[in-house]
């Protein structure tokens, strides 16, 4: 988080934005300290429902996008964290919270700009995963994904390590304004 807010920083003023941006009418200031909550911290903020009754209705993803997401960044960026570990994806969780996950998102003015996590470097529990995600999609009648061998037969021999995606489209399309992202890519997927 502190990498990924030290480098929106210096690309902003490198650019000669300063400390506050504009936009979608949301004054941004970019001084730290950067707004750090969890995710559970954020449903209780900004959700009708707590996450546990969320995930357990399978409402989680649709209340991030509808009622969460528009919300994070205003006024401030902001990182979301500890993500429940249902959500975890391919990350490794927390060696002190087993329930959460080594996972952060970064969003300004409601928009994300990056996701992050601690690489599970753990073979074994990584096929859990992938076969709680499989019997979680036949639930909803939808089709299984075949089990990714190759990438789990390497996984073990793997360091511990950890990444970021920052969208750089995205970051251009804040620092500028932009109202649609097709405002600042090379090509539009129409064109393509």
């Amino acid at each position: 988080m502190e990498e990924c807010e030290a480098l929106v920083q210096a690309v902003a003023a490198s650019i000669g934005l300063g400390e506050r941006i504009v936009f979608h009418n949301h004054e941004i200031d970019l001084r730290e300290p950067w707004e750090r909550i969890s995710v559970e911290e954020s449903f209780r903020r900004y959700a009708k429902t707590s996450m546990k009754d969320a995930l357990e209705r399978n409402l989680f993803d649709e209340i991030m996008v509808q009622d969460i997401e528009p919300r994070l960044g205003i006024g401030k960026p902001t990182f979301i964290y500890d993500y429940p570990a249902q959500r975890g994806a391919m990350a490794r969780m927390k060696e002190t919270d087993q329930t959460a996950a080594e996972r952060f998102e970064l969003y300004m003015g409601g928009l994300e700009l990056a996701n992050a996590f601690s690489e599970l470097v753990d073979a074994e529990e990584q096929r859990r995963r992938f076969h709680v995600e499989n019997m979680n999609r036949r639930s909803t009648d939808k089709p299984a994904y075949p089990i990714p061998e190759k990438f789990l037969a390497e996984l073990d021999s793997m360091p511990p390590s950890a990444g970021i995606a920052l969208g750089v489209d995205r970051l251009v399309m804040v620092f500028l304004n932009a109202e649609t992202i097709d405002e600042v890519v090379a090509f539009t997927p129409e064109e393509l």
